[in-house]
C-alpha cells in the first residue's frame, strides 16, 4: 500500500490513502527522515519512503504551482 504523509500529531504519522481516506501510523515506525509530502510504501509491516514518486510528486506540484501564477 502507498501513502503520502499529510502531517504529524503527537505520536501519529497521518496519511492519505489513494482511495484519500486518511490512516494513523505510529510515528515510531515511521522512518526517521520522512517529512510531509513523502510517499511511504507499506508492505509486510514494513514502511519505507519512496524517493522515486515522492520527487515525482514534488515536481508535478511544482509545475502545477507554476501554471497557476502565470
Amino acid at each position: 500500500m502507498k501513502v503520502i504523509i499529510d502531517r504529524f500529531e503527537g505520536r501519529a504519522t497521518v496519511c492519505e490513502k489513494e482511495d484519500r481516506s486518511m490512516i494513523e501510523i505510529p510515528r515510531i515506525v515511521t522512518p526517521e527522515d520522512a517529512k510531509e509530502g513523502d510517499v511511504l510504501i507499506i508492505e509486510n509491516g514494513d514502511i519505507i519512503i519512496d524517493h522515486e514518486a515522492t520527487e515525482k510528486r514534488r515536481k508535478e506540484i511544482g509545475e502545477i504551482t507554476k501554471s497557476l501564477w502565470k
